[in-house]
């Protein structure tokens, strides 16, 4: 079934929304491996051990170490991206992407271009001047980050498996958003 997705609705969770959406995040995240993305697990991946990854993040949320959006086509998850903010004092300035996923019926309709967009606007607004990410080298994600303005900085060889088990080379970027301040304290940061 394709699901056409001309004007997605993008929302972030907070950790009692998490909640209820883990089982739809579930199935985006075993789609996600099955459809071979490396994005830390194995195939074949258990239902079980998804919702439990999303459970997982559920602490993180309602700290604030963790950002969560959803990507919804009607009532269904199609898609997702998250930010994780360090703790360390030296570090509040920048933000890992992480997660960035659309459901295989989703893709090649600029879902991914969106939530990545939703996500580098919200690090902005959270005082963030540096987002980092990493992601499997010659993947379909390296084309939407390219074209978004990120910057390719290297690559490690064998540094993660495949969902096969396959070790594959990495790529590392970072883009700078928001007016570029090199205050770390910055906006909407605790002193």
């Amino acid at each position: 079934m394709t699901t056409t997705v001309t004007a997605p609705l993008i929302e972030r969770l907070d950790a009692h929304q998490l909640i209820g959406c883990v089982e739809e995040l579930a199935d985006l995240l075993i789609d996600t491996v099955d459809g071979g993305a490396s994005v830390g697990f194995l195939a074949p991946f258990d239902r079980a051990a998804a919702v439990g990854w999303w459970k997982g993040r559920v602490e993180a949320v309602s700290a604030g170490g963790v950002a969560v959006w959803v990507a919804r086509a009607g009532d269904r998850v199609v898609g997702t991206v998250s930010l994780a903010f360090p703790d360390k004092p030296n570090s509040r300035h920048r933000a890992e992407l992480v997660k960035l996923m659309v459901h295989r019926d989703g893709r090649g309709q600029g879902l991914g271009r969106a939530l990545l967009a939703t996500a580098e606007r919200a690090a902005v607004d959270a005082g963030v001047t540096l987002l980092h990410l990493d992601t499997e080298t010659d993947s379909p994600a390296e084309r939407i980050y390219g074209r978004a303005g990120w910057t390719r900085v290297g690559t490690i060889p064998d540094y993660a498996a495949d969902p096969h088990g396959t070790p594959r080379p990495t790529s590392l970027y970072y883009k700078q958003v928001g007016a570029g301040s090199r205050d770390l304290h910055g906006p909407g940061r605790h002193r």
